[in-house]
């Protein structure tokens, strides 16, 4: 286990992180009381909250499953890889190819505080975590190729991190961007794994959520099937494309995917650099 950057004394325990909201959703307990204060008034406004949020997950492990086995890849860069939960990211892929090294992002000192305990990798591989933000796409591939040979094949990961992201618009550089400058300096036959809100299933619930996160100073994203689809421009989208993420590939679940009936509003995808 590698760590860059410090920071455990820079938790902000006054205001909500989505991290530690997410950690909340999913029954973690790296959180604070603002944290579960935002993330209950969400639940309360869709009873749903915690079941996307598993279901956001198991996506994860499936998409990791497929890279690590069927596609081979072997070098993994996770943005916004939230408060370590088991399993994650690195056990997934070392779990079949333990040769793997696997580099986390985040820019919450409670997921650096937890990191060095909790993120411990195999031996064959590297298991690494980098403090820092999305919207520092130059820092985190510079402080990232000591890791990560950028000749080679990357999964880029990015679940559920772009819709706490907005277009730009004097905020700073937008996520459509962001997500252009990180594929651009992957290599060829290097995949992008994306999840992402959307509201094009309940809007109402949505648009509630949006506004309980800006209450909390969060901004919140939802984005429809079409803009979703906008950050694989130029990407070979893998079978069975931009789906639901309870749709992609149900078969690669190790038992932890029940059936739907209801919709699961988070888009994801897995695509592949030419």
């Amino acid at each position: 286990m590698t760590g860059y950057g410090s920071g455990a004394d820079r938790i902000d325990t006054t205001r909500p992180h989505p991290a530690r909201v997410y950690d909340w959703f999913l029954g973690g307990k790296d959180n604070y009381p603002v944290d579960e204060e935002l993330g209950s008034q969400i639940a309360g406004l869709s009873p749903d909250t915690k079941r996307i949020a598993r279901h956001n997950r198991w996506f994860m492990h499936r998409a990791m499953r497929w890279l690590a086995g069927e596609a081979g890849i072997r070098q993994f860069l996770d943005i916004g890889s939230g408060i370590p939960t088991e399993p994650n990211l690195h056990q997934i892929v070392q779990g079949s190819a333990p040769d793997a090294r696997v580099v986390y992002v985040d820019n919450d000192p409670i997921v650096l505080a937890h990191s060095e305990a909790l993120l411990s990798g195999s031996a064959e591989g590297v298991t690494a975590y980098l403090d820092a933000d999305v919207r520092e796409p130059e820092k985190i591939l510079r402080l990232a190729a000591d890791v990560i040979d950028f000749d080679r094949p990357v999964a880029l990961s990015l679940i559920a991190l772009l819709h706490f992201v907005g277009d730009g618009d004097g905020e700073g550089e937008g996520a459509y961007a962001l997500v252009e400058r990180l594929v651009e300096r992957l290599p060829a036959g290097s995949f992008l794994v994306l999840s992402q809100l959307t509201g094009d299933f309940d809007p109402e619930s949505v648009e509630k959520g949006v506004a309980s996160y800006a209450a909390g100073g969060v901004t919140l994203v939802p984005r429809s099937r079409r803009g979703v689809g906008r950050f694989f421009d130029g990407l070979e989208v893998v079978e069975p494309g931009l789906v639901q993420v309870v749709d992609w590939h149900p078969e690669l679940s190790l038992g932890d995917l029940p059936v739907e009936t209801r919709p699961v509003p988070i888009y994801g995808a897995v695509a592949r650099k030419p």
